[in-house]
C-alpha cells in the first residue's frame, strides 16, 4: 500500500480523491453563501453560517477538508515537477499544444491562484467568524448568532477592488475545474472514451454553476448597493 501512495499513480489517485472531495465542498459552499441572494436581511446567511460553524459534522470535516487541501497541493507541485523534469523541453513547445488544451497544460498556475485567492477569502472572512472576530460581527447579532452577513456585504460594498478579486478569482476556479472535474474521474478508473464526453459535459455546467456563483455574490451586493 506505502509503495502504491509513494507512486505517480498513488500520487494522482490521492490528488484526484481529494479533488473531487474539495470539488463537492464548492458545491455546499456556495449553497450557502447564495442565502445572501435571497434575504437582503441577512438572516438566512447568518442562521446557515451559523449552522455550519457549530454542528459537530462539520467541525469533524473542517480538518478533514484542510488535510485533503494540503494534499491536492503537495502532490500536484510533486508532479508537475516530475513532469518537468521528464519531458525534454522542445519537445513540449513543439507538441504540448497539439495533444491538450491550455488549462490542461497550466493547471499547476491556476491552483496557485487559485491558492492565492482562497488565503485572501480565510483572512477576510473565515479567520475573522472562527478565531480573531470583529465588530460587524457583533453588531446586530441575535441570540447568540454573529452577523456574518454584515461583514461579508461590508467588504463588497466599500471596496471594489475586494469584488475585482473575487471575480477574477471565480474565474481562475472555473478555469481549474473544466479540466480537473473529468480528469479526476478519468484517474480514478471511472471515465472510458465514451463517459469522457459526458463527464466534460457535466463539469461544464458544473463549473458555470459554481464559478458564475461566486462570481454573482460580490456583484450582486454591490448593485444593490448602488441601487438602493
Amino acid at each position: 500500500m506505502a509503495s502504491f501512495l509513494n507512486s505517480s499513480i498513488g500520487k494522482k489517485f490521492l490528488m484526484s480523491l481529494s479533488g473531487l472531495f474539495l470539488i463537492s465542498f464548492l458545491l455546499v459552499h456556495l449553497i450557502i453563501n447564495s442565502m445572501i441572494l435571497f434575504d437582503p436581511s441577512g438572516a438566512l446567511f447568518n442562521n446557515a453560517a451559523h449552522f455550519m460553524g457549530n454542528n459537530p459534522i462539520i467541525k469533524v470535516v473542517e480538518p478533514v477538508l484542510a488535510i485533503g487541501f494540503i494534499l491536492h497541493i503537495l502532490y500536484a507541485g510533486i508532479l508537475t515537477l516530475k513532469n518537468q523534469w521528464a519531458r525534454p523541453v522542445a519537445y513540449d513547445k513543439q507538441h504540448s499544444g497539439n495533444s491538450s488544451t491550455w488549462t490542461s497544460r497550466n493547471m499547476f498556475v491556476l491552483g496557485a491562484l487559485v491558492l492565492i485567492f482562497l488565503v485572501i477569502h480565510i483572512s477576510n472572512f473565515f479567520w475573522k467568524i472562527k478565531f480573531t472576530g470583529s465588530e460587524l460581527l457583533e453588531e446586530g447579532s441575535v441570540d447568540g448568532v454573529e452577523n456574518a452577513y454584515l461583514l461579508v456585504t461590508t467588504f463588497f460594498i466599500n471596496w471594489w477592488w475586494i469584488d475585482l478579486v473575487y471575480v477574477i478569482g471565480a474565474v481562475v476556479l472555473g478555469l481549474h475545474l473544466t479540466h480537473a472535474f473529468w480528469a479526476a474521474f478519468q484517474t480514478l478508473g471511472l471515465s472510458d472514451n465514451r463517459w469522457r464526453k459526458r463527464l466534460e459535459f457535466v463539469g461544464w455546467v458544473y463549473t458555470i454553476i459554481v464559478a458564475g456563483g461566486f462570481a454573482l455574490i460580490p456583484l450582486w451586493v454591490k448593485i444593490s448597493s448602488m441601487i438602493n
